[in-house]
């Protein structure tokens, strides 16, 4: 049943996608909230097709620590559904990412219209620069960022280096970071076909002023609260 109730999600995405992808590229002449506000409509109905087929619900603590105006989110990464339930979770948002993400057809392009700050991690210091840059940017029009400091999608019980890029960025533009623990991966992995049913919690925590602080500090805080928060999640 699993396995049925996943192929049917996946069915639908694959007919869907293309389809919306090719439409939403007729709002490029659209203002950038304008844009968001059409494009991440994929993003809500993929939640509720996910909900529908493979019975996989959720439930927010701590909604009332996002605050009204834009900041940094510092992020757990356990699945791709955290890509999909922040735009209903958080206010309009950007994202920083990988450029090679763009390149994907359809899923890329729609992505590119979002506004993301894409990264070439190759970059090094350069790439701190761009990131601050932009970041700047997005969060001067009304943008909250979204950043997984961990860089890459870690399983359940497993915790990856937090990187410098999004407590930088919050530090060098003076934005509230917004700490985020979640479990998504107990009901999608990383790479996994199957989704299994089940709720998945999403913490949030209170947002962290980062005027005078350092990006080494701020990390530290951000990954302490994090770590200690998600045996937590269960009981929540």
């Amino acid at each position: 049943m699993t396995w049925l109730r996943s192929f049917i999600f996946a069915l639908g995405q694959w007919l869907f996608t293309p389809v919306f992808c090719t439409l939403i590229l007729l709002t490029f002449p659209l203002s950038q909230h304008r844009r968001y506000s059409i494009i991440s409509i994929w993003a809500k109905t993929m939640l509720r097709w996910l909900e529908f087929t493979c019975d996989i619900k959720y439930r927010v603590i701590g909604a009332e620590n996002i605050p009204n105006q834009p900041c940094v989110v510092l992020s757990k990464h356990q699945s791709a559904w955290e890509t999909l339930a922040f735009q209903k979770v958080l206010p309009p948002q950007v994202w920083v990412l990988k450029r090679e993400l763009l390149w994907i057809p359809f899923f890329g392009w729609g992505l590119a219209l979002t506004n993301p700050i894409a990264i070439d991690r190759a970059a090094g210091r350069e790439a701190l620069k761009q990131l601050v840059s932009q970041g700047k940017d997005r969060l001067a029009k009304g943008f909250f960022v979204v950043v997984f400091p961990e860089g890459t999608r870690m399983p359940p019980g497993q915790n990856g280096k937090f990187h410098i890029g999004g407590a930088w960025l919050a530090t060098h533009t003076g934005a509230l970071a917004l700490p985020i623990a979640l479990d998504a991966g107990e009901h999608w992995a990383k790479n996994s076909f199957l989704k299994t049913p089940g709720t998945i919690t999403v913490s949030i925590g209170k947002p962290i002023d980062t005027q005078g602080m350092k990006p080494d500090e701020l990390n530290k805080q951000v990954e302490a609260w994090i770590t200690a928060e998600m045996p937590r999640l269960k009981s929540l």
